[in-house]
């Protein structure tokens, strides 16, 4: 794949991915709940240039970028430290850049619950971003996911899409806006549009979507009401980009699930009610406690 004319980066889930030392291709600390996990693989019409400027990778063609870090936590004094470097890293590369506009925006850290209040590890990776990121979104916030991993608990990774033409943010109107919670999510709310139209109009970058009804969790410990009510939250957010409503074999959705244990229910769920939808389940804990499955994606026109 990482031979093949165009493209642009290549991504392997879990402990039994490959590994390889071109800047285009990254692990993502996620086991897949069907074996064998698919790699991922972003293509663009046209030649790629990559390189590696100290720890971060990129790649570029066509006016696409990919960048990525991971970073081992334990070089910083803490979690919240450790992203705000990841953040300024790539801010840096990337205002140098004609592939400028931040898109979309991943994010996979350990034990992402552990620790209570202020202190819990996902609000100190808010704080985090939010110093890294600075004044770079001034003008409104990519897509992202925020999601926690099984694998080395000391281990970062953050990884962009850009462009050099920018995208159009997306809300969901039946959700607050995540940098407008209120002040109990933490001292710094979590910095994200709920999607990114592409600039072109023709896909939709979707953010990590769970079942939150205005900024409150809803169906506490029942997956199959939760993964009902992501449901509708994705086609709120469908309407609100003005896409038709549903999803397609060409729309690869990944559906991150708190308890193994759920995920037979929750795979048989989404092939009932997404019927021949390419969805990735991944083993990976959802930024709230209470928060039992989490889906993002592409929806392609």
């Amino acid at each position: 794949m990482l031979a093949e004319p165009g493209t642009l980066a290549v991504f392997g889930f879990g402990s039994g991915a490959p590994q390889h030392d071109d800047p285009r291709w990254l692990n993502i600390p996620l086991e897949g709940l069907e074996a064998p996990s698919p790699l991922e693989v972003w293509h663009v019409q046209g030649p790629v240039e990559h390189g590696r400027e100290g720890a971060l990778s990129w790649s570029a063609g066509e006016g696409w970028m990919f960048a990525s870090l991971t970073l081992d936590e334990r070089d910083f004094d803490d979690l919240r430290q450790a992203a705000a470097a990841a953040y300024e890293a790539l801010g840096e590369f990337v205002v140098q850049r004609d592939e400028h506009h931040v898109l979309r925006l991943w994010n996979y850290l350990g034990a992402i619950n552990d620790g209570d209040g202020d202190v819990e590890r996902y609000k100190l990776f808010c704080e985090g971003r939010g110093d890294g990121m600075r004044s770079q979104f001034k003008h409104g916030f990519p897509a992202a996911t925020a999601i926690g991993h099984h694998g080395e608990p000391h281990c970062l990774v953050v990884y962009l899409l850009a462009c050099d033409k920018p995208g159009k943010r997306v809300e969901n109107p039946r959700q607050v806006s995540a940098w407008q919670y209120p002040r109990r999510y933490g001292r710094t709310a979590p910095s994200f549009a709920r999607a990114m139209a592409l600039p072109e109009g023709d896909a939709l970058a979707i953010s990590g979507t769970a079942a939150v009804v205005g900024h409150s969790s809803a169906h506490a410990d029942d997956p199959d009401a939760q993964l009902e009510e992501t449901l509708a939250n994705l086609e709120a957010l469908l309407a609100s980009a003005g896409m038709p409503s549903g999803f397609d074999t060409r729309s690869p959705l990944k559906a991150y699930v708190r308890r193994a244990s759920d995920a037979p229910r929750i795979i048989e769920l989404l092939n009932h009610r997404l019927p021949g939808v390419p969805v990735l389940a991944l083993h990976g804990d959802v930024c709230r406690r209470e928060l039992l499955v989490e889906i993002d994606g592409w929806r392609y026109v």
